[in-house]
């Protein structure tokens, strides 16, 4: 099922502020329990209002060994642990009735993570999706960028091919939610102009404009 629009389509973007770790988490669990009434898909970028680490909704703190330095959060999808002091997170929000919701998760990741080789390569970075399946990782201490999973991103960078972008899903009946993180590399990735080539490429992977989010609809 092609995922570009022939007609262009209007998706809310959410330029959101830096905010608690359990607060942020809790910002993406009522987005995707309002998703199917918001009407359209929404792509949020937000940032972490003290040193972070959030862990799979199957892991337990006692994973992260350094916890009286970073504030420790389960997020509502799965995955592995992922440090937030160095890195650039989103969360897109799909309702069930979007094509990509007829998806299935594998390839959602895949189209996804598609706008996100459209903005390196806008950087200069050169990725590649992961193309095969990898061997299976125990959840409960899966670490995010140290693990690479199918059609996470990987860039070579210093000689080396490193994962440089991965995300979770969670699916309910009311539609997708699907949180990505990014490392930022010093004098590499730099938010506030990956912030908007990131934004742009979202527009033009999926042929899209974007219009305000107002979160106040949420209240």
């Amino acid at each position: 099922m092609p995922i570009i629009n022939e007609q262009k389509e209007n998706w809310f973007f959410w330029q959101d502020i830096a905010r608690p770790p359990q607060e942020n988490m809790d910002v993406d669990v009522t987005l995707l329990k309002h998703a199917s009434e918001l009407g359209s898909v929404l792509l949020r970028f937000y940032e972490w209002d003290r040193p972070s680490v959030s862990i799979g909704f199957v892991q337990k703190p006692e994973i992260v060994s350094d916890r009286e330095t970073y504030t420790v959060v389960n997020r509502p999808t799965g995955g592995g642990v992922v440090y937030h002091d160095r890195d650039f997170t989103y969360s897109v929000v799909i309702p069930h009735k979007h094509s990509i919701a007829s998806l299935d998760t594998v390839e959602s990741y895949r189209v996804i993570h598609k706008a996100l080789l459209r903005a390196f390569a806008t950087l200069g970075l050169k990725g590649v999706l992961v193309d095969k399946k990898q061997p299976k990782s125990d959840r409960a201490t899966m670490q995010c960028f140290i693990t690479p999973t199918k059609y996470d991103v990987l860039c070579e960078h210093e000689g080396k091919v490193k994962k440089f972008a991965g995300s979770a899903q969670r699916r309910t009946k009311t539609g997708i939610l699907h949180q990505g993180s990014i490392i930022l590399k010093s004098g590499l990735l730099e938010r506030k102009l990956l912030n908007k080539v990131l934004k742009e490429a979202f527009e033009q992977e999926f042929n899209i404009s974007f219009k305000p989010f107002d979160p106040e609809v949420l209240k």
